[in-house]
């Protein structure tokens, strides 16, 4: 049988995702999608932290991106409590908040505040780390074409370590500590042929990328040993290895831990340096729709150690002390957009079918996941309870792309009109991060709520900031 030309979507009684089931309660919220402190009212308004979806309409419009602070904050202690804790009989561990998923001043405090350290990609993200205040030593650097200006702020700012990233950055670096007089703690990025995404992995042939040094080839090694020979200016703290993103088990850190461990043992026994440190990257999942279901921190923690472990034993070397980068997994549950309804469409699909167009005042400027990704999202009615029936909705956006879409597939009520709030959670990684001025559209606010307290912690663009750059 040959699918439809024209994709699944438009195939005949098309009824939405194989995982998509239509609601008992069309106001039920699945709590594993929300943050920890969201609920739904007795009058049926979307409430976090205390603070109702409308109230928060009034006083900050929409959209927005509305942060649960408590449960970013729970969320990143969580995260440095199963990891010390699981790695404490070996040699420790450090949580660093891969800042790329979503990065601002408050939040770069709130990180250091929970005892995390700072992943950052760029000289822009570096600032941010600087202007909040962390310490150099808790920040780390990587990015695959780091700059000459960015890498002598990284080492002017005493940064703890640099992940490079290729040959000429090796040479850069070290040309840039030694015109500055110090010695560049740096880490290897490793390619191991892993590649792991949501619920699967595969071992083998994904080097053909931009990002590290190959382990097959035999480049990482030559890496370390390139590192080697600048003793004065470079310091090699050990090895890093990054397999993918949303992912929901370890077995595909299980792979990778055992391919960076040999490199790593190799490393030591044949070039003699001492390696403290391995990093493993992030990419742990989180729940967009009912569909996914991530392991806890704990789990994620109790289960690479035991890797970790019984790899170095059976290299007969040290375990080093471990870091792991977490950033979606903080940040994304913590966070849901919140909209108001423009306009409702109803559109007839093929074989009887139907689906409702829901167009709200944000979309791929605010998050454009859908369209790069085909992220799947979810959402509610966040103003009101309804006791119409459920009917399978598509929020959309306001843009000029038919690609405009925030959520592909959901149940929505039957009486979704102009003027409803729809909320959309897991949006506090990559969609700020990732947001855009597309059609000369400002950029929504990111509001954090705690004990019932809203405060902005990054403003909402205006018409004024999108012209001042005009020249």
């Amino acid at each position: 049988m040959h699918a439809h030309e024209a994709g699944a979507l438009h195939a005949d009684g098309y009824r939405g995702p194989a995982w998509l089931r239509s609601p008992v309660d069309v106001n039920a919220l699945v709590p594993s999608l929300w943050s920890h402190n969201v609920r739904r009212a007795g009058d049926g308004i979307l409430t976090v932290a205390g603070l109702g979806a409308d109230a928060l309409a009034r006083e900050v419009g929409t959209p927005a991106y509305v942060l649960d602070e408590d449960d970013f904050r729970s969320r990143a202690r969580e995260f440095r409590d199963a990891y010390e804790a699981a790695f404490a009989p070996l040699a420790g561990a450090d949580v660093y908040y891969a800042g790329k998923a979503f990065l601002c001043t408050e939040v770069a405090r709130w990180v250091h505040q929970e005892g995390l350290h700072l992943d950052v990609c760029s000289g822009g993200e570096l600032a941010v780390a600087v202007r909040a205040g962390l310490p150099g030593e808790l920040v780390g650097v990587h990015g695959n074409n780091k700059s000459v200006a960015e890498i002598e702020a990284a080492l002017r700012h005493g940064v703890g370590r640099v992940v490079v990233d290729s040959f000429d950055e090796i040479e850069r670096v070290a040309q840039v500590a030694g015109r500055l007089g110090v010695v560049a703690p740096v880490l290897v990025r490793v390619t191991v042929g892993v590649e792991a995404h949501t619920h699967e992995f595969i071992a083998t042939a994904h080097e053909d990328q931009k990002f590290g040094f190959s382990l097959s080839s035999g480049s990482a090694f030559e890496a370390a040993r390139r590192i080697a020979g600048h003793g004065d200016t470079l310091r090699l703290l050990g090895l890093h290895s990054h397999i993918g993103s949303q992912i929901f088990d370890t077995s595909g850190f299980e792979v990778s831990a055992r391919r960076v461990l040999g490199l790593h043992a190799r490393v030591v026994r044949e070039l003699g340096l001492d390696l403290p440190e391995l990093d493993l990257g992030g990419g742990f999942g989180i729940a967009y729709t009912t569909e996914h279901r991530p392991l806890p921190p704990a789990e994620l923690a109790t289960g690479m150690a035991t890797i970790v472990e019984r790899e170095c034993r059976a290299e007969g070397v040290p375990v080093p002390r471990i870091s792991v980068e977490p950033g979606r997994a903080i940040a994304g549950p913590s966070t849901f957009t919140l909209y108001e309804v423009g306009t409702v469409k109803p559109v007839a699909l093929d074989g009887g079918a139907s689906r409702v167009y829901v167009s709200v005042d944000g979309g791929m400027s605010d998050n454009v996941r859908p369209a790069l990704y085909d992220a799947d999202f979810s959402c509610t009615l966040a103003g009101r309870t309804s006791e119409a029936p459920p009917v399978l909705a598509r929020v959309v956006g306001k843009h000029c792309e038919s690609g405009d879409i925030v959520v592909k597939d959901e149940f929505l009520p039957a009486d979704v009109h102009p003027g409803d709030l729809i909320a959309v959670p897991g949006t506090g990684a990559y969609c700020r991060a990732l947001s855009s001025q597309y059609n000369h559209t400002p950029r929504p606010p990111v509001v954090a709520v705690r004990d019932g307290q809203v405060r902005t912690i990054v403003r909402r663009e205006t018409i004024d900031d999108l012209l001042a750059l005009d020249v």
